[in-house]
């Protein structure tokens, strides 16, 4: 071998030392990383999706992490041992971005397996449910992010549109809900000239009044009827209430607040519906209320400040925080562990009760190792007093404290629509598991990841 061709190799060899090499040591350290992340998921029940997410075909996958690249959730998914895999499912919000993404089309995105997603109602691709005339859009659908409520609300009311239209006094479409999915049914059908109602237990912006992120992503623009393209990709709570706030005000959308809907009761003509405040006759019924219901609160000042949410969706939104979690079941829990992980946050658990005994087993053990490792102050038989800016007064065995606070987390639970809906007659798709599980017929049974309706892109 001539000394040029020795030079070559040589040359060769440190190119790929100092490039390939680097690269590959980068990937592992990542997929170490992605790995302990994921077991840790596991452990907490929180790598598994409860709604819609992506499912890999592992023949197809080429392990190139695009997807994890363009999900703006975060660790969401990740590559391990060349495939991509789901590792933070709770976190995925099916917004699609990824199955978009893919070169090589190995991404579809499913439902989560019936142990999961049981409680979501059974819809057709027109987003109406087991009963004729009455739908479902948005979250209570399975359906989390705010663009694709945005759509489904539309949708909807543009299906009911093209039906043919019935005379008499009672409303063409009766919508529930005024979040992003309820305020784009109710523009859609003042678009279309129908007669409507939207009607709110709350105030405007529905579920996103109790969302505890510190920023929402929209991922791409949305159209909103009569408004023309919301272009926000990444932003805060309350920037994104002040935005619908703005479009009601000059669209002049009308929306009754802090009315209740409390029973669906079918007539001659349609629906009847039964508020806190009246009775209501509709030929069609969106419902757009969000999967949370109504949360039961403290009932005490400052409770209703944006520093307290109701529910802990993105632990790792809050850093170097004073967090207070509030509650004594599995939800409180594992609020307080997610939190106590992240770095420089101070937790203190408040729980009106002398001992935890609605719990799982694996939160009590994860109780005692926060306890024993001193990431958690632990306030039993204590009740939160008031909330103030930067404080929060309870009343402990002590006597009164004042604790330096920014974040409040409230898990004492709520009051579920699941109730409502099934009176009303909606079916869920644990009725069908249960039917199917009695059934001879293996065929009718549900698979694990089955293929959702109607959702296409984000």
């Amino acid at each position: 071998m001539d000394n040029d061709a020795l030079i070559t190799i040589i040359v060769a060899i440190a190119a790929v030392s100092l490039t390939v090499l680097p690269y590959y040591r980068r990937l592992r350290k990542k997929e170490v990383k992605a790995r302990a992340k994921f077991q840790e998921l596991q452990v907490t029940g929180m790598a598994a999706a409860s709604t819609m997410h992506p499912h890999f075909d592992a023949l197809a996958c080429i392990g190139c992490g695009t997807c994890a690249s363009v999900c703006p959730e975060g660790d969401v998914i990740a590559v391990i041992q060349g495939k991509a895999t789901l590792i933070h499912g709770s976190k995925c919000v099916g917004h699609s971005l990824c199955a978009e993404a893919c070169p090589v089309g190995a991404i579809s995105m499913v439902m989560a397996p019936p142990g999961r997603s049981a409680n979501l109602p059974v819809l057709n691709d027109h987003f109406e449910t087991s009963v004729p005339g009455v739908f479902i859009a948005g979250e209570l659908g399975g359906m989390g992010l705010i663009k694709n409520a945005v759509t489904q609300g539309r949708a909807v009311v543009d299906g009911i549109a093209s039906r043919p239209r019935s005379t008499g006094p009672a409303l063409d479409v009766l919508v529930v809900g005024a979040g992003p999915a309820g305020l784009a049914a109710g523009l859609t059908a003042m678009h279309h000239g129908l007669r409507f109602a939207v009607l709110e237990q709350n105030d405007i912006g529905g579920t996103i009044l109790q969302y505890p992120r510190q920023k929402i992503v929209m991922t791409s623009p949305v159209e909103i009827p009569l408004w023309g393209k919301l272009r926000l990709r990444e932003v805060r709570k309350e920037e994104l209430l002040a935005v619908w706030h703005e479009i009601l005000q000059k669209t002049r959308l009308p929306v009754q607040t802090h009315e209740r809907v409390v029973d669906i009761q079918r007539t001659e003509v349609g629906y009847r519906v039964v508020s806190s405040a009246g009775n209501y006759d509709a030929h069609h019924i969106v419902l757009a209320m969000g999967r949370r219901g109504t949360p039961r609160k403290l009932g005490v000042p400052g409770e209703n400040t944006g520093k307290v949410m109701y529910r802990l969706i993105d632990a790792g939104a809050y850093r170097n925080s004073r967090m207070l979690v509030v509650g004594g079941g599995d939800s409180a829990i594992e609020a307080v562990a997610a939190l106590a992980l992240q770095p420089g946050n101070q937790v203190t658990l408040s729980y009106r009760g002398k001992a935890f005994t609605r719990i799982k087993s694996r939160n009590a053990t994860h109780l005692q190792q926060l306890l024993g490792s001193r990431k958690l102050r632990l306030l039993l038989e204590s009740r939160v007093r008031a909330i103030g800016e930067h404080d929060v007064a309870l009343e402990t065995l002590q006597g009164s404290q004042t604790l330096p606070n920014d974040y409040v987390v409230v898990c004492v639970g709520g009051e579920m629509p699941f109730e409502f809906l099934q009176r009303a007659g909606i079916r869920f798709h644990r009725q069908m598991v249960a039917e199917s599980a009695g059934s001879p017929d293996h065929r009718r049974e549900i698979p694990s990841d089955s293929m959702v309706p109607g959702t296409h892109g984000s």
